[in-house]
């Protein structure tokens, strides 16, 4: 079975996150940068190529958000791992993938299926930027200034982290009760 595009840059992102991690863990900052904001931009990519050609497929409904969720999360563990970022901001954010997916998986038992919302689709948007600001380093507003941009966005994106936790409960709070 031959695999459409979408999936295909699913599976590209998959693959990119053991190199990813190499480079990192290496020392490689801005090559793993670069390896991290490509598999970053398949995710936009292959939604957007699967809704415009009618691409959409149970795999990709599956394998997408645990692609998206498997790069962020060994973003933030190496990053963790090298003293980078503070490990209760990783435990905030894992904390709330656990339980929307253990939401997610007990509605699909009911045979309900919980979308993305906007609050989710914003809250990775920010978790990629600010990933991707620590990897470059502040690159390139550290040319301009010494603020530390990827701060306030990795903040941004754990305050929008739990917000978008906390709707998605509140929105579902019927799947608790089946």
């Amino acid at each position: 079975m031959k695999m459409n595009l979408p999936n295909q840059l699913t599976m590209l992102r998959i693959l990119l996150i053991p190199v990813f991690v190499v480079l990192l863990m290496l020392g490689y900052w801005y090559s793993s940068a670069i390896i991290f904001i490509i598999a970053s931009a398949t995710d936009a990519l292959d939604g957007h190529i699967a809704r415009k050609n009618n691409l959409i497929t149970n795999f990709g409904k599956i394998m997408d958000p645990l692609a998206d969720k498997l790069l962020v999360t060994a973003a933030f563990i190496c990053l963790v791992e090298l003293g980078t970022i503070p490990g209760w901001m990783v435990i905030v954010i894992l904390a709330r993938e656990f339980l929307i997916t253990g939401l997610r998986a007990v509605a699909a038992g009911e045979g309900i299926i919980i979308a993305a919302g906007n609050s989710g689709k914003l809250k990775t948007v920010l978790q990629m930027t600010a990933l991707s600001l620590i990897l470059l380093k502040d690159w390139p507003f550290s040319m301009f200034t010494d603020f530390p941009v990827s701060t306030v966005v990795l903040w941004a994106a754990v305050i929008m982290t739990i917000y978008s936790g906390v709707e998605y409960v509140i929105k579902n709070k019927n799947v608790f009760s089946v």
